[in-house]
């Protein structure tokens, strides 16, 4: 967003493109079953934070379909839906002793994509933030046609690489399409697990990689690097800026929603303020969303949540 919408009193209207689908978690104690998907997470959060929030994501014509539908409408999250032959996605996952999920996906989600019909395009034509996660990149097809759909990308478009090993066809195709379009973006996040999957390397190599064709002195795509329990850091041309994990009261439960709780809320800042041009406007957003971090993983599921205690939230 450019620094004169801030200046706008409507709520921000942000679009997310990308997976929505069944997580089925599979422990000790049985099975349960969210609704879930990085990108309808990141929708979620966003509305949740109060944000005009839509999604474009493939769901099916089915029970489970349904659960999702209405579980975006409870959460304020409009829904643009891609058709989906072989049904709605699943994820099948249970959780290692840190909380941290393992997947397997079924035929749906592997064989997922976006219509970029006329309704997907209106939405995106009127948004002041489109937020890309989990995006099948590997699909050249796919990929130009959302780098055709989103005007101004280095204005408003913010890419979370979110590669996972159980859908990806082609791994060095996923890897070119995400580095062509977050060339172009505004922000791009990236983790550690992204860089251990996308090039076995550690996550300094993949963030200097997006930075390489930079000018650290100018305005460029701004990265988000996530580092789990070593926390997160922004580099923006010449900023860069830290902030370590959060500690909150109560055990951490589930680490499934933490990076998608973690760029909600930065896109919320971006959303509210603009982007942050300093160093102490980057440390302020940071510092907001590994608290919203904090407070997620310390409940099952990835449902944002708010930190009743610790560093306050300001919107």
């Amino acid at each position: 967003m450019t620094p004169e919408a801030t200046a706008d009193t409507r709520t921000p209207r942000v679009v997310v493109i990308g997976d929505a689908l069944i997580d089925e978690l599979r422990g000790p104690s049985g099975t349960r079953e969210f609704v879930g998907g990085a990108a309808l997470n990141v929708a979620v959060g966003l509305s949740l934070l109060g944000e005009d929030v839509t999604l474009l994501a493939m769901v099916g014509d089915d029970e489970p379909g349904r659960r999702i539908r209405q579980y975006l409408a409870d959460h304020r999250v409009r829904l643009v839906a891609s058709p989906s032959p072989s049904g709605t996605s699943r994820a099948v996952s249970d959780r290692t002793a840190g909380g941290e999920p393992r997947y397997e996906f079924n035929d749906a989600a592997r064989a997922r994509r976006i219509s970029f019909g006329e309704e997907s395009r209106a939405a995106l034509d009127a948004a002041d933030l489109v937020v890309v996660s989990c995006f099948p990149f590997d699909d050249a097809d796919q990929a130009a046609e959302l780098r055709a759909a989103v005007a101004r990308p280095h204005e408003r478009l913010v890419i979370d690489a979110n590669p996972r090993d159980g859908m990806m066809h082609d791994r060095a195709g996923f890897l070119a399409g995400f580095e062509r379009l977050a060339s172009h973006a505004l922000l791009v996040k990236v983790g550690d697990e992204d860089a251990a999957l996308l090039l076995e390397a550690p996550l300094d190599e993949f963030v200097g990689r997006l930075r390489s064709g930079a000018d650290t002195t100018a305005s460029g795509p701004a990265v988000l690097a996530t580092a789990g329990s070593d926390g997160a850091r922004v580099h923006h041309g010449a900023i860069e800026v830290r902030a370590g994990i959060v500690d909150l009261p109560g055990p951490v439960v589930d680490t499934m929603g933490a990076g998608d709780a973690t760029l909600s809320a930065v896109v919320h800042r971006i959303a509210v303020d603009g982007m942050p041009q300093s160093d102490a406007a980057w440390s302020a957003a940071l510092a907001d969303a590994m608290a919203i971090a904090a407070a997620t993983v310390r409940r099952e599921g990835a449902l944002l949540r708010r930190p009743s205690a610790g560093p306050a939230f300001t919107s």
